[in-house]
């Protein structure tokens, strides 16, 4: 247990960011979306990430960009084909994350079969904020948030989520082993939306955690 505690610098660390889609049923629905029957497993570089504080970028090749807001896990000791009763003991702690998303450019791959690289990809295109120690939530009931402009956009909580975090974690070690530092990224609540140049955009856990970010043009 103590060795699974101690990943603080992840945005350092980390080799990957493991994302899930679809693990609301309300944030399928709203875009068409059928809802999944295994957790629906994507991955974001690295060079996504952005601290809090930092710019997102608006690239050019995008007309549509969206946020998602997610709660994070962080994992903190090698986890291959763990069990769903002690998958937790890997996890270091958790950070609030948004997955931008170029909406335009994922209707394009999913119309031509293709893989969502590119809108989901993107340098920047993974805000995230502090570490949130281990103790400190309870990821099986943490409410999340976002803000555009001091608007609130998304307001969900984990409590809704089609998979929970060690069902999550176990499907994904099953396949892909994760390192200290990665981030899993949990699916997002319904009220997903664009940004454009000049939004700023908050996520939060609120009383908990919470990271701002500037988008910018490229």
């Amino acid at each position: 247990m103590t060795g699974s505690r101690k990943v603080v610098d992840f945005i350092r660390h980390g080799t990957k960011i493991v994302c899930v889609g679809r693990n609301y049923a309300k944030h399928a629905k709203e875009l068409g979306n059928a809802l999944p029957k295994t957790p629906l497993l994507f991955i974001k570089p690295t060079t996504c990430l952005v601290e809090k504080g930092g710019n997102i970028i608006h690239h050019k090749i995008t007309h549509d960009m969206h946020y998602e807001v997610e709660l994070g896990v962080i994992i903190g000791k090698k986890a291959s084909k763990i069990s769903v009763d002690k998958v937790l003991d890997h996890v270091s702690g958790y950070t609030i994350a948004i997955d931008v998303t170029c909406r335009d450019l994922q209707e394009q791959c999913k119309l031509a079969r293709s893989p969502w690289t590119l809108a989901k990809c993107l340098d920047t295109h993974c805000p995230v904020g502090s570490f949130i120690p281990f103790e400190q939530i309870d990821p099986f009931n943490t409410e999340i948030m976002l803000k555009v402009n001091n608007q609130i956009k998304q307001y969900g909580n984990t409590s809704d989520m089609i998979f929970d975090v060690p069902t999550l974690l176990e499907y994904i070690t099953r396949y892909i082993t994760l390192l200290p530092g990665d981030i899993v990224l949990t699916g997002t609540p319904e009220g997903v939306g664009p940004l454009k140049p000049g939004d700023v955009v908050t996520a939060s856990i609120p009383g908990v955690s919470e990271a701002s970010f500037n988008v910018v043009e490229s």
